[in-house]
């Protein structure tokens, strides 16, 4: 009750100022009544007139630096007052800005006395040029303005036609008061109530709490997976570990009784001993026969690799980079695409790239969170083919690590965009080849798989797989990996079997392809489709077990070995496949493609980085 009455004076002035703006007259006649009834204090909140006075200086000193052309302060203060969102979303605010570039441009021009100093005027004509490669560019398609991007080039504006309303008496004042109509507009909805400012800056507080917190979390469930991972790899080689020591005690016991211990037996422990990476290449080269070899190589493989010291880059502005990739020239745009992606794609595995990528995500450098109208993911759709490619390119760097597919995975809008740039783009241009690679990794996780299934992009890729020779070799490999992860879901063999005869002819007409790469993914997408029964129907209509069987004979032996599964799944009478069913609501694998668990495991190729 204390800190209420302390607080008192100030809290009703909170409420009365509200009453105030929100025009509640009445009430707030009443309000006043009712609290000098009680004698209740009730002050003029210090918030209002602090606003009301620092509103006033700055709208007198952007006049004050708009009268002496002082160019550098007016657009320090200018951007600094002006909220952003109103600067690039607001059309009036735009079209004033423009002129007021061109205000302080032409400035020592429209002087009086004297010839304009050179090199300040060419500074300024320079800061103007700038200003309409960058920002400015955005309105070179509006007729009203065209003629002024000939400005910097005109050697005397003063005595062109095109620019004589420029230096009449009553340009200037007119943009003056325009000026001061538009700050007097700006500032009077910017001195909102501090009741309200209070309830807002809370809500807001409360919100990015909350996305914070929510992003905390997925970094400690990835961080969990891994340990996860770790601790069951330990787990095994514990288990092994002891397994290989209750075999050595049975042979010491066996040797105090008199028996030889064969380099043989000597070489099979030291083959479960041995790490993954040197049980190949040096079990079947070492001579274990000579004494001390077989723990040497132990203790070598044991041995802790020494670490090299890789230095973090230097960080970026990325408020500057995201400006000039949205306003900037296509040149420039082209070249910060490739350096962002060099960036990435060169750093050092572990952690410098591992910083490198936290930094793209935490400064949302694809503007995927972003519900600008302009934004860097626009420039999939950029007018140049040059800048697409290059995008496509950053896309598809991020795709190929799983913090990037995370960040990516978050946005239905980039999603949406890659799919139109896919469908959009010609056959077989770089920025397709690239935009497809992204979706197929993305494809391994399981949102963004229901996402293109239910977009249509099984029958899309059929389709295009229908002619595979006109295809390059990138296209077709990862356009038959991104069928097979869709196809191992139920939805899209259900998608499948709405045109399962063209599906089976394609699909049929691949295991004879040249380019044996896609042979596991051709493969992989059969064996999953033949597990809906109109398709296996529809199969034995048009003799497919035949055509299987004649692949058997030429193929592999690990191809003959999936055939064979395929086979049997395509003479199986079940009405589910319990193997590949999909749930919904099992957890995603990011780390491995998902492949036919009958026949087909390993690491993903989506793991490697795209230069």
């Amino acid at each position: 009750m204390g800190d209420i009455l302390a607080h008192e004076s100030e809290l009703l002035g909170l409420v009365k100022e509200y009453l105030d703006f929100a025009e509640f007259e009445d009430t707030l006649k009443t309000f006043s009544k009712e609290c000098k009834i009680k004698g209740k204090p009730l002050s003029k909140t210090a918030g209002g007139s602090l606003r009301d006075s620092k509103s006033l200086t700055i709208q007198r000193d952007l006049i004050a630096a708009f009268d002496s052309g002082d160019q550098k302060a007016f657009f320090a203060s200018w951007e600094e007052h002006v909220p952003s969102s109103l600067r690039d979303g607001d059309a009036l605010a735009r079209k004033l800005e423009f002129y007021l570039h061109i205000h302080f441009a032409i400035y020592l021009l429209k002087q009086p006395v004297g010839r304009p100093d050179k090199e300040d005027l060419d500074e300024r004509v320079s800061y103007f040029k700038t200003y309409l490669e960058t920002k400015g560019a955005a309105l070179s398609q509006t007729t009203e303005f065209l003629p002024f991007y000939a400005l910097p080039f005109v050697p005397n504006p003063r005595a062109h036609p095109s620019f004589k309303e420029l230096f009449q008496d009553s340009w200037t004042p007119d943009l003056k008061s325009k000026l001061e109509k538009f700050l007097a507009l700006v500032f009077k909805a910017g001195d909102t109530p501090k009741l309200f400012t209070l309830y807002k800056e809370n809500g807001q507080s409360h919100k990015e709490m909350l996305q914070q917190l929510h992003q905390q979390l997925i970094e400690a469930e990835r961080r969990s997976m891994t340990y996860l991972k770790r601790y069951n790899k330990i787990q095994a080689d514990y288990h092994n570990l002891i397994g290989v020591t209750a075999e050595l005690v049975d042979s010491l016991e066996a040797t105090v009784s008199g028996k030889m211990i064969t380099p043989e037996y000597l070489q099979s422990v030291c083959a479960r001993l041995f790490s993954n990476q040197v049980r190949q290449s040096l079990v079947h080269s070492v001579d274990f026969t000579r004494p001390g070899t077989a723990s040497t190589m132990l203790r070598a493989s044991l041995a802790p690799m020494k670490s090299k010291d890789v230095p973090l880059l230097p960080s970026l502005d990325y408020e500057k980079l995201k400006k000039d990739l949205i306003w900037g020239s296509d040149r420039l745009k082209a070249f910060l695409l490739q350096a962002l992606r060099w960036r990435l794609t060169t750093s050092h595995p572990g952690e410098q790239r591992e910083t490198v990528l936290q930094a793209y995500v935490s400064n949302d450098l694809l503007d995927c969170h972003s519900h600008s109208q302009r934004s860097v993911l626009q420039l999939l759709h950029s007018r140049s083919e040059v800048v697409r490619q290059y995008m496509a390119r950053l896309v598809n760097a991020f795709a190929s690590l799983a913090g990037g597919r995370l960040y990516v995975a978050q946005s239905t809008k980039m999603l949406r965009m890659l799919e139109e740039r896919l469908r959009e783009e010609d056959r077989d241009t770089a920025t397709r080849e690239n935009v497809l690679g992204a979706l197929q990794k993305l494809s391994l996780r399981r949102p963004l798989q229901t996402a293109m299934i239910r977009d249509g992009l099984v029958l899309w890729l059929v389709d295009t797989l229908k002619d595979p020779d006109c295809l390059s070799d990138y296209t077709l490999e990862y356009s038959a990996a991104l069928l097979m992860n869709l196809c191992l879901r139920s939805a899209g063999k259900n998608m499948c079997a709405k045109a399962a005869g063209l599906v089976l002819k394609v699909l049929s007409d691949l295991l004879g392809h040249e380019n044996h790469e896609i042979q596991p993914y051709v493969n992989g997408a059969l064996y999953s489709i033949l597990s809906i029964p109109a398709i296996r129907e529809e199969a034995r209509a048009m003799g497919m077990e035949d055509i299987l069987r004649c692949f058997l004979r030429e193929g592999s032996a690990e191809t003959a070995r999936q055939i064979e599964f395929i086979i049997k799944q395509l003479n199986s009478e079940e009405l589910l496949d319990a193997v590949l069913e999909s749930d919904d609501d099992e957890d995603e694998d990011d780390e491995h493609l998902s492949t036919s668990a009958a026949y087909t495991s390993g690491e993903s190729e989506s793991s490697k980085l795209c230069f």
